[in-house]
């Protein structure tokens, strides 16, 4: 029979739910809140879930939406609630819940229900990319979100200022969430024709580098823009230089103005660094759903090390990352090993500096090293190497430029 999970924070339903299927043959488990729910579908898969809308720490209908976002919404799920509204089973059966029952819940529409689920056909094809709705636990994405979604309202067109560590395509995924088109205009080298974006229509145009286009991407980029609204298309393009800059790389003034109309300052991965171990953590589980990889977790001292990593690739650098990490390792737990094999050098660690030399020469190569490293780790984040260092900050300034070394003034905490 069938695997079926339940969640519901009341011990007295789970129990009497539990009964009742556990009497026709299926294999319950049981999850009181939001959090076992998460580690029970991660590990056992269940072939239907039963989710309570009202629980204390995060509400069914987030955490449906937090599975539909990463792809994990493969399974029917049904809703339950004492105090639905309406408004609320539309909204439920709108993220992808199969059915909604009130509680009390009868016996006859529980049986129903669940046999109308199982009944289902699995969800075909690879899941959708992941958007920022994946990371309900961290706040500066969560209100990235609401900031994407507040300007797309208004505006088809949205510049995101970046820097080294960028999340600009996790932002972009996330301007029309449920539509899977998509067109890369850096990836399009000949010139653009209305076919291609007409086979894009109600999606994202994306470009993750301004700078980095050709002459020929440029114009593409000016056709697009020109005709997003026949194709109901969102333009969204990143980059880390000014408007001022990109006219005297010889871009065309008016193309650039309007393009930086609307602008979003996103988080880089360095300012996220205490999010690095959710993030890696739902682009794992991902890569599972999607066929990609085996089945893997992390091991906490595996995602301390990923969280310790500077990122200066951005989020495609971690994806990556990730993925190589899953196809690396034969156990199903990656290990802190793993990590360090992947991405910390076999010399990193060791001492290289040479003791054949003057003290004073050996002091400034081993200072060297030391800042090297660290501002590798600190993503050139000046404030966090002050901290690191001990050094008061005019003094780290004189003492980098000292050494021939530069850090990074943006990202400063204020």
């Amino acid at each position: 029979m069938a695997n079926i999970l339940i969640v519901d924070d009341e011990v007295g339903i789970r129990e009497l739910l539990s009964e009742i299927l556990g009497d026709e043959g299926h294999d319950v488990v049981l999850a009181e809140n939001a959090a076992a729910a998460r580690a029970v579908r991660n590990a056992r898969r269940p072939d239907l879930v039963l989710l309570d809308i009202w629980m204390p720490d995060t509400d069914g209908i987030t955490l449906l939406k937090e599975w539909s976002a990463n792809g994990q919404l493969n399974m029917p799920v049904v809703m339950m609630s004492g105090h639905g509204t309406i408004d609320t089973a539309v909204e439920a059966t709108r993220i992808g819940a199969i059915d909604y029952l009130e509680k009390p819940i009868g016996l006859q529409k529980l049986l129903s229900a669940v046999k109308r689920g199982l009944q289902r056909p699995a969800a075909p094809g690879a899941p959708a990319p992941l958007t920022l709705a994946a990371f309900t636990r961290s706040a500066p994405l969560r209100e990235l979100q609401r900031l994407v979604q507040q300007v797309v309202v208004n505006s088809r067109v949205l510049l995101l200022r970046v820097g080294p560590g960028s999340i600009a395509e996790l932002a972009a995924r996330s301007v029309q969430p449920k539509v899977t088109s998509w067109l890369d205009l850096a990836a399009v080298s000949a010139p653009l024709d209305v076919n291609q974006l007409q086979a894009c229509q109600g999606g994202v145009a994306f470009v993750a580098e301004l700078s980095r286009l050709s002459r020929t991407q440029q114009k593409n980029l000016a056709f697009a823009l020109e005709r997003l609204e026949r194709y109901d298309l969102r333009l969204v393009v990143a980059t880390d230089h000014t408007l001022e800059s990109l006219v005297r790389e010889g871009w065309e003034e008016a193309l650039v103005m309007r393009l930086f109309e609307v602008s979003l300052a996103p988080p880089s991965l360095a300012d996220l660094r205490d999010d690095i171990p959710e993030i890696a953590a739902q682009l794992l589980l991902h890569l599972v759903e999607a066929g990609e990889v085996p089945r893997r977790t992390f091991s906490t001292a595996a995602l301390n090390a990923l969280r310790a990593q500077p990122w200066p690739g951005g989020y495609a650098e971690l994806r990556a990352a990730v993925k190589s990490l899953a196809l690396g390792t034969l156990d199903e737990e990656i290990a802190l090993t793993d990590v360090r094999k992947l991405l910390i050098p076999a010399s990193e660690g060791a001492i290289a500096v040479s003791l054949d030399q003057p003290l004073r020469e050996a002091r400034e190569a081993f200072e060297r090293l030391y800042f090297e490293h660290h501002l590798r780790l600190e993503g050139s984040n000046m404030t966090r190497l002050a901290e690191k260092s001990g050094l008061e900050r005019t003094h780290l300034y004189r003492k980098l430029k000292q050494l021939g070394l530069h850090g990074s003034r943006r990202g400063e905490d204020a």
